[in-house]
């Protein structure tokens, strides 16, 4: 499996320095992309003609986030994996990383998002912040900081935390109505 995960991690960060504008655009990525994510999820609290399934939808995805990232800090307390580019896998285009690699916070995050949106209903939301999550992991691995099976760790924890919220945060409850008529 390892030797997998280092062929596909090569592959993809292989193809940095190809092109200028490619790299400036996956570095970007990786450095926003999770902000642009939460911005845009955040605007969506005065939209929508279903206001309250909307703001349900948008809480849940808050809260998939933060369960998301939490799961995460107690996976890397267990699993103490090293960066690829200190490795000799991949070639770093961004600075270096002070945690280790696994899981990708990056992946955790903007999967949660789109995960959350997928779960509730919400699917051509869902999916356009899924292809913005693609993104996002694709360029973890492209500027050389995450092994591809870091990013897939990532994207099954916010998998998990999706599950978990959908199941736990019920629409139409006393706690969703106080939260989600909030101004």
């Amino acid at each position: 499996m390892y030797h997998l995960d280092v062929t596909l991690t090569r592959a993809i960060n292989g193809l940095a320095g190809g092109s200028a504008a490619f790299d400036a655009l996956m570095i970007w990525t990786s450095r926003i992309g999770v902000p642009l994510l939460v911005l845009a999820v955040a605007l969506r609290w005065w939209r929508g003609a279903d206001r309250r399934h909307s703001r349900h939808v948008l809480v849940a995805a808050g809260l998939t986030f933060l369960l998301g990232l939490f799961l995460n800090q107690i996976i890397v307390h267990l699993v103490h994996r090293v960066r690829p580019y200190d490795a000799g896998v991949s070639r770093l285009l961004i600075e270096r990383s002070a945690d280790v690699s696994f899981p990708s916070d990056h992946a955790t995050a903007t999967v949660a998002i789109a995960a959350a949106f997928l779960l509730h209903g919400t699917r051509r939301m869902g999916l356009a912040f899924g292809l913005a999550a693609l993104l996002v992991c694709f360029s973890r691995i492209y500027v050389g900081t995450h092994y591809a099976g870091d990013v897939l760790g990532g994207a099954l924890t916010a998998v998990l935390a999706a599950l978990l919220v959908a199941r736990l945060y019920t629409e139409g409850t006393r706690l969703d109505r106080i939260v989600t008529g909030i101004l």
